[in-house]
């Protein structure tokens, strides 16, 4: 299967300069697959350094990003096309969702489940969004990246109590803003 694995670049760059629709194409004229296998899934990674400059920043806007899967894992689910099987085997749920972002941030840390999580916080430089099923589909490619950065984002320019409030609704009738 071939399994995409994005290094950290910007939404605009991954768009506009990459080349992934001929990149995909070619893959497919090969006979490459990657949905049509249980093993392939679309890794998204994002520098740490994304979300400030000092530590405690990042730590916030991470916690933040744990709080929003968790919170949102079953519309999550089902936009990553995965079965539960191959979630729970290469992407799973921490299940520690709490009543803040930190307090569920802080639950997830310490259940020490390794880089096989929805959100991988094994890397030392970056997080890794590791829940969705691989493609060769570029419009497929490009809307979970573009969910990975609304993501971002919202970590990024919401407050905790923001977050907590903001519903699935909310989110995709603003994704494009």
């Amino acid at each position: 299967g071939f399994e995409i694995v994005s290094h950290p670049m910007s939404l605009e760059y991954h768009t506009n300069k990459m080349n992934w629709a001929e990149l995909m194409e070619k893959a497919v004229s090969m006979d490459y697959r990657s949905h049509q296998t249980s093993s392939c899934g679309l890794h998204s990674h994002v520098n740490r350094s994304a979300f400030g400059e000092e530590y405690e920043e990042q730590e916030q806007a991470i916690a933040r990003i744990v709080f929003f899967v968790e919170k949102h894992w079953n519309e999550l689910v089902r936009f990553s096309r995965r079965t539960m099987e191959n979630l729970n085997r290469w992407a799973a749920k921490y299940a520690t969702i709490s009543d803040s972002p930190k307090e569920t941030y802080d639950k997830a840390k310490g259940k020490r489940m390794g880089r096989y999580t929805a959100v991988n916080l094994q890397n030392y430089d970056t997080i890794e969004f590791r829940m969705f099923r691989g493609t060769l589909i570029h419009s497929t490619f490009a809307a979970t990246l573009q969910l990975v950065s609304k993501i971002c984002e919202l970590a990024l320019c919401l407050s905790d109590y923001e977050l907590e409030r903001l519903s699935w609704s909310d989110i995709m009738l603003n994704l494009d803003k």
